[in-house]
């Protein structure tokens, strides 16, 4: 369906008090006011900009001449610590590091976080820069473990822009490892249960244009596929073009009973990738509800604006002790599905500190739960550290923008690591980050810019920056293993 060019952005995230948009409506005109008094480009990372500009040259990733990114072995991989991480979740953590570092050709051991490290520096002290991967020094994979009041979201993100990074921020040193144990049974298994199949599941709201936007023109054309339009050809669903099954609950189907039934299928089969796409739950600043439900998934059966229970999202605590998500990838399209920071980074007013959204940034719980059920846990999840912002899906044309969410869904049904497919979204921010910082610099010289044009590069590219691995980033699915 065409999108028109819109006066009015909506934001994701239903609010667990009043069941309102946690973030009102606003105006293009007024986030691009704000846009050009605030001078954000100085938030703009270089390093993403740098990553943009090389991107347009084929240099990228700066592996060593032939080493494949897809190639763990040789690309490496380790664990990163913050200096004084617990000794107990050191050693939980140890039979992935034994299983890991077997396979690797150059065998880095655990890496130290220091508090207030730079990225620069860090890497630094470490004899590498930006753009020269030295897997013998820093290994292109890399595992953060520790609370992000201790190692910064900021830091792993940035980060980010060139290294494959993966996040795991558990309750206690049992979690960890029931983690490592489920990553290491899976990878060594003879046989798994893991249907080769995605599931997508989908809320789709008529009173709600956010979860309009993201059933019609994300779910629907991931799911569907999209017809030609010339001179384009068909678009087959992604499922289809790497040889997987798929399911779909989309709208009226999209219930949270459905989504438990995934979770916990009666014939103990789950399927190996979820793909699902909702509001996030989102609580003030330190509510009772804010840290074990934050980022919890909104599903069909919320009623509309003004109403909310907790049978309305699923949250992590719903996630029964039955489920079956041993094997399982999942991507979670919902603001704060991943983590929440301490401050809200975007659209501030000018001159104002950033307004603190939580007590101290924490890790979403219903990721947790998956990545350590006692059943088995999750591979991994990706997911959103802030907000999502459905309209960088459409950017500024009348066809969905979703070719990293297919490239990212292809490379994980190809069997490639999890934190390789969201390389992908780190690319479109890079060049959404050139992109915006050019528009930026034109607005501030008094050049006539567009507002509808500022504001969704803008979304583009902070949507794009929020993806996060969690969990091991070197985890992939086992094709070999996958039955119908």
């Amino acid at each position: 369906m065409p999108l028109e060019r819109t006066s009015t952005l909506t934001v994701n995230g239903i609010s667990g008090v009043d069941g309102q948009y946690a973030v009102p409506k606003m105006s293009t005109a007024d986030l691009a006011a704000r846009l050009r008094r605030s001078r954000d480009s100085a938030s703009i990372s270089p390093l993403r900009t740098d990553r943009g500009r090389r991107l347009k040259t084929r240099a990228f990733p700066a592996l060593p001449l032939g080493v494949r990114p897809e190639d763990v072995d040789r690309s490496g991989w380790t664990v990163v610590f913050h200096r004084d991480e617990d000794i107990a979740v050191r050693a939980a953590l140890e039979p992935l590091i034994t299983y890991r570092q077997e396979r690797i050709e150059k065998r880095v051991a655990p890496l130290t976080y220091y508090p207030d490290d730079s990225v620069e520096g860090w890497l630094g002290n470490l004899g590498v820069g930006w753009g020269n991967i030295a897997p013998e020094k820093v290994p292109y994979y890399l595992l953060f473990v520790g609370a992000p009041s201790r190692i910064p979201y900021q830091f792993v993100q940035t980060l980010d822009a060139e290294y494959c990074v993966g996040l795991l921020d558990l309750p206690d040193a049992g979690a960890y490892q029931r983690y490592a144990q489920s990553v290491v049974d899976y990878e060594k298994a003879g046989a798994i249960e893991n249907k080769k199949e995605i599931v997508y599941f989908g809320t789709r709201h008529p009173f709600d244009d956010a979860t309009t936007l993201s059933a019609d023109w994300l779910v629907a054309p991931l799911a569907d596929g999209l017809p030609a339009r010339p001179p384009s050809d068909a678009v087959r669903p992604v499922a289809n073009e790497w040889s997987f099954a798929q399911r779909k609950f989309a709208g009226d189907e999209a219930h949270r009973d459905a989504l438990k039934d995934v979770l916990a299928p009666a014939d103990k089969r789950p399927p190996a990738l979820l793909f699902t796409a909702t509001h996030g739950m989102v609580w003030p600043n330190g509510h009772e509800r804010q840290l074990p439900a934050q980022g919890a998934l909104l599903c069909q059966d919320w009623s509309g604006f003004g109403n909310i229970a907790t049978e309305h999202y699923l949250a992590a605590a719903d996630v029964p002790d039955a489920a079956s998500v041993s094997g399982v990838i999942a991507f979670l399209f919902a603001c704060y599905g991943g983590g929440t920071p301490l401050e809200d980074r975007f659209a501030h007013e000018p001159g104002a500190a950033p307004p603190e959204i939580a007590p101290k940034p924490f890790a979403a719980a219903l990721p947790g739960r998956l990545l350590t059920h006692p059943a088995g846990g999750a591979l991994a999840c990706i997911a959103h550290v802030e907000r999502a912002w459905g309209y960088s899906i459409s950017g500024q044309t009348m066809e969905p923008q979703i070719g990293p969410f297919r490239r990212a869904l292809g490379r994980l049904m190809l069997g490639q690591p999890v934190g390789l497919a969201v390389q992908e979204f780190n690319d479109k921010c890079a060049v959404a980050s050139v992109s915006l910082a050019n528009l930026l610099e034109k607005a501030y010289a008094g050049r006539p810019v567009d507002d509808i044009q500022l504001t969704t590069t803008w979304t583009e590219r902070n949507d794009a920056e929020g993806y996060v691995t969690l969990g091991d980033p070197a985890v992939r699915l086992r094709l070999e293993l996958l039955k119908p």
